[in-house]
């Protein structure tokens, strides 16, 4: 055993090693191991599935060898933990194989689909309580119910037990016959699955680079070895809530000290843009913290060109609810996607002119605009394109003294606020149409038929179907302009496939 500056006696990594060796004996009597495979034909890297576990990620390893080792006695008393969802499903799979029983912490604000997924594995041998807004909440509630009960508290990552069993993925990798490898990115929360997996990494690949991988706003564990010790983040984000931690572990540290190499940290649109390669590559759609590795390989894609890599897609358990902000935020995270705010003059054609002059050859993806003032007008358009593009595009803006802002990022941008004043509307008509989703087509019935009109109102949102959908206000100088309008597009062929006229009621709900 290793004495720490602190007198408290630690294990060693050659304990951990041991210990995993002694978990590939127990972990398999409840489930088969995960696939294991290249990310594509022209990509060196490997990835582990973890989401294809029984429970759709790899805490049913952790949690199952540490209730392995449970007394007959504390069995029959029962268990306690805490959890933000996987390790709780882990704990809640085992209960059934054991034949024992759980009382689970959970956050108030785990979304539904965890909360259910929990019932649904454990059956009635486990009771689901909602504790506080966080998982430290919970953490500290379940913590002083087991302390009151005497029931076993099954630690989600700050324990030997639950590293080892974490580690066994470790060995599957090198059963595999992948390897040798130079480098691995593993995502850290509390830090057990990379204590684990880098113990056993290391000692079969004795050259690989370990670096660890963090969100932005969860570095925990690099704040620890910062620190010298575990320290509280003041903010902690939630985005990728399978590694929202915001305080690392005091085992989990002391081995993450001596196994991994580097930390690197990640936004939360570079891990949506590696959630999206995952789709693109293999139609696999992991929880953000599962894709949180693969966005680190990303980021240093170019850098560690020519390196044997791997990294873990460590589950999937996802609110559906989540897919809206992926997708839209996917593009951003891969540099394939900006945000253009341009300032224009508010006058009638403006806008056509700007989309006749010079954006006919991009792809918009989504078009913001709303009449504010009687002087300027800022359109917002959001550009799909290759990174480099991006450069020459901003050139030719500058060239034909086109006055832009990059707005990727802004809040209005972010929450689609158009913001529009009704009083400078002197003869409305706002309509919703459907055209077909190709280039061009939006700007071909624009220039057809709207050259007598102001657009005061557009808001265009690029959704991956064959149709798109735009609601857009137009206003006139005369009644009568507003009349020949309305009955040139509702009589005469278009592309549109479908246009409807926004009722004054409905109109009133705009303003």
């Amino acid at each position: 055993m290793e004495l720490a500056k602190t007198g408290v006696s630690y294990p060693t990594v050659e304990d951990l090693f041991q210990a995993i060796l002694e978990a590939r004996q127990r972990v398999y009597k409840i489930a088969r191991p995960t696939p294991f495979h290249r990310l594509s034909e022209d990509e060196d890297l490997c990835i582990k599935r973890e989401d294809l576990s029984p429970i759709h990620a790899y805490k049913w390893r952790g949690a199952y060898n540490r209730m392995r080792l449970l007394s007959a006695e504390e069995r029959l008393q029962g268990v306690v933990c805490a959890s933000a969802g996987n390790h709780a499903q882990g704990v809640a799979l085992a209960t059934q194989a054991l034949a024992t029983h759980a009382e689970i912490f959970m956050p108030r604000s785990t979304p539904l689909m965890k909360q259910e997924a929990v019932r649904s594995i454990g059956g009635d041998a486990v009771h689901v309580r909602l504790e506080g807004d966080s998982y430290d909440d919970a953490s500290r509630a379940a913590r002083a119910y087991s302390e009151q009960e005497q029931k076993s508290f099954i630690h989600p990552y700050d324990d030997l037990a639950v590293m080892a069993g974490q580690g066994t993925l470790a060995d599957e990798i090198v059963m595999s016959g992948e390897g040798v490898f130079d480098i691995a990115y593993l995502q850290i929360g509390g830090g057990g699955m990379a204590a684990g997996v880098a113990c056993w990494l290391k000692r079969y690949y004795p050259k690989i680079e370990i670096v660890g991988v963090e969100g932005v706003d969860q570095a925990s564990m690099a704040a620890a070895m910062k620190a010298g010790k575990p320290v509280e983040l003041e903010y902690l984000d939630v985005f990728c809530d399978g590694t929202a931690v915001k305080k690392a572990g005091e085992l989990t540290s002391h081995f993450c000290r001596q196994l991994i190499d580097r930390y690197l940290t990640v936004s939360n649109d570079e891990v949506c843009a590696a959630m999206q390669l995952l789709w693109d590559t293999h139609r696999q759609i992991p929880e953000p913290a599962g894709a949180m590795g693969l966005a680190g390989w990303l980021q240093e894609k170019e850098r560690v060109g020519g390196k044997r890599a791997l990294a873990i897609v460590c589950g999937s358990n996802m609110d559906f609810g989540q897919l809206s902000h992926i997708v839209r935020h996917a593009g951003i995270g891969s540099a394939h996607r900006r945000y253009y705010r341009f300032l224009i003059p508010e006058r009638k054609g403006a806008l056509l002119e700007l989309l006749e002059t010079f954006l006919d050859s991009v792809n918009i993806i989504e078009f913001q605009h709303g009449m504010s003032n009687l002087e300027e007008a800022a359109p917002i358009l959001g550009i799909d394109a290759m990174p480099e593009t991006f450069s020459v595009l901003e050139g030719q803006l500058l060239k034909l003294g086109i006055r832009f802002e990059d707005a990727t990022g802004d809040e209005d941008v972010e929450f689609r606020i158009i913001r529009y004043n009704a009083e400078l509307i002197r003869n409305p008509c706002f309509i919703k149409i459907e055209f077909p989703e190709r280039a061009g087509a939006l700007r071909e019935f624009l220039i057809s038929h709207c050259q007598r009109a102001s657009i005061v109102y557009f808001n265009y949102s690029y959704t991956g179907e064959r149709v798109g959908r735009a609601l857009i206000g137009f206003d006139f100088d005369s009644e009568v302009t507003r009349e020949a309008f309305r009955k040139g597009i509702f009589e005469r062929p278009s592309i549109l496939r479908d246009v409807r006229e926004i009722s004054a009621s409905a109109l009133g709900r705009l303003v």
